[in-house]
């Protein structure tokens, strides 16, 4: 199938634009009159600047997707036809998500699936999402897996708030410690320089380092934006190599509150994903494989790959996770309870609350150990700059 670009006018006999799928032109042609569109023009598909620039500047935020799937869920519950919420979606979203969902739309009224036409848009939709829908059409309740699936969203977007109102503080400390520091070496040092040539003084050590680092940057900036450069651009191909991946995440997990965290956090999606999963009526061996492909963290996802080969041969998930260390005793042993007692969703769901709030005593954690940190490092900044720069002065001032 083909995507063309077309211009009609609609029963209104106003000017409409979008983009249709079929074989030609001709068959494009016929979709768009089936549906009551008088056809001025029909060319191949082509991306505007705007859309090729898509994820520049028309970025679909979690909140967004929380907003679509919650009112979605609403109009599904009170039994509106999908293509006309769908349209309604449409006219309330910002311009980025409102050409999603008005993509979404034609896909559905063409003759597909809800599943179908949000698997065309990885982007927005992940595969728990999209397995999900699929999910809640094959068995009629699209409505209740949509209702599951904002609840979570809702969740994801609280808990991920909370981790990056914990990170702001020493963000903007941060920054502005390097911003006080790339003043005094670019345009204070080089002034104070030609003071300490014209009285010959001896310099310290100290003061020494900041001049040549402030010679660095103000005659060979182009270099230091070179390797800046050149530094993002290794990191994003070595990012490519699963070895490397490997390496720093291991590497973030040994950190000291910062890997407690990180940990909490992947069970806690995990936790929650395969809750939704099992619970929209999922196989329990693809849900993992989905669950699997939505971990971000290579350490988990080569473990997760171990557990879901175990349950393939027949291994109870319990044990499964048992037998791999990254996974705590708690996750084995309740998901132990949920096999006997056949409700292991549920018991899946109240394991991922108990994660999200060791997560938040681990964000305090963070939180509290990274104030005194920041205030010992401002310390040491600022004794460092009065020793390079305050001390030169004072021992010129000194000698008459």
């Amino acid at each position: 199938m083909k995507k063309f670009n077309y211009r009609a006018k609609n029963k209104e006999d106003k000017e409409v634009s979008g983009v249709v799928e079929a074989r030609d032109e001709r068959q494009a042609a016929k979709i768009l009159q089936e549906k009551g569109f008088l056809v001025i023009s029909i060319a191949p598909f082509r991306k505007s600047l705007t859309a090729q620039a898509g994820p520049l500047f028309s970025r679909i935020s979690i909140t967004d997707l929380v907003n679509f799937t919650r009112q979605l869920s609403t109009m599904a519950t009170a039994g509106l036809q999908l293509t006309v919420a769908l349209d309604i979606l449409e006219k309330q979203a910002k311009p980025s998500m409102a050409k999603v969902v008005a993509e979404i739309r034609r896909e559905v009224e063409s003759g597909g699936t809800l599943a179908k036409a949000m698997g065309k848009h990885p982007q927005v939709f992940d595969q728990v999402y999209v397995a999900l829908i699929n999910a809640g059409e094959a068995v009629g309740s699209l409505d209740k897996v949509l209702a599951r699936l904002a609840d979570n969203l809702e969740k994801k977007r609280e808990f991920q708030g909370k981790i990056k109102n914990a990170m702001i503080y020493p963000a903007i400390i941060i920054l502005a410690m390097g911003g006080v520091g790339m003043i005094m070496i670019i345009f204070v040092l080089p002034r104070m320089m030609t003071i300490y040539e014209e009285f010959q003084a001896d310099l310290p050590i100290a003061t020494k380092i900041l001049l040549n680092i402030s010679t660095f940057f103000t005659k060979f900036w182009y270099l230091a934006l070179a390797l800046l450069a050149g530094s993002v651009f290794g990191l994003r191909i070595l990012n490519r190599y699963p070895q490397f991946r490997g390496m720093i995440d291991n590497l973030t997990f040994r950190l000291p509150i910062i890997g407690k965290l990180r940990q909490e956090t992947m069970l806690t999606e995990f936790t929650r994903t395969l809750s939704l999963l099992v619970g929209a009526g999922v196989l329990i061996v693809d849900a993992l494989k989905i669950t699997m492909k939505a971990f971000s963290s290579p350490l988990y996802q080569h473990s997760l790959e171990k557990v879901t080969e175990k349950v393939e041969k027949g291994i109870s998930l319990a044990s499964a996770l048992s037998q791999e260390e990254i996974f705590p005793p708690i996750l084995s042993q309740m998901v132990a309870v949920g096999e006997e007692t056949g409700k292991i969703d549920e018991v899946l769901t109240k394991v991922s609350t108990y994660f999200e709030q060791e997560a938040e005593m681990a964000i305090k954690g963070l939180t509290a150990a990274i104030e005194p940190l920041i205030m010992i490092v401002l310390g040491v900044g600022v004794g460092f700059l009065i020793i390079a720069v305050i001390m030169p002065i004072y021992n010129l001032a000194s000698q008459f």
